[in-house]
């Protein structure tokens, strides 16, 4: 499972770097960081999708947060037993305490 978060997290941390260094156009001197290069891509997966490109990034963060929930479900079901003696042991806890 560790595997798979670090596949699914690191394109993430690429992308969200580009675009956060291209955005705001923190170049460094590289032309793919420049908000020219920003401008074209989204303009041309705009034109691809059929949609206004203003609105792709909204759509990659919703999309990002779906793919973390189901993630984090995955995980979950894989720890069930370990979730569910927790929730346990915190319930015996609690009535303990009342």
């Amino acid at each position: 499972m560790r595997y798979v978060i670090t596949l699914w997290a690191a394109p993430l941390l690429l992308f969200w770097g580009w675009f956060g260094l291209s955005f705001y156009d923190i170049n460094f001197g590289y032309v793919i960081l420049s908000r020219q290069l920003h401008d074209l891509v989204f303009k041309l997966y705009g034109e691809v999708l059929g949609i206004d490109p203003d609105t792709i990034p909204l759509l990659l963060v919703r999309a990002c947060i779906f793919d973390a929930f189901f993630l984090a479900a995955i995980l979950a079901f894989r720890r069930r037993r370990q979730i569910g003696e927790w929730m346990r042991a915190r319930s015996k806890t609690s009535v303990l305490e009342d």
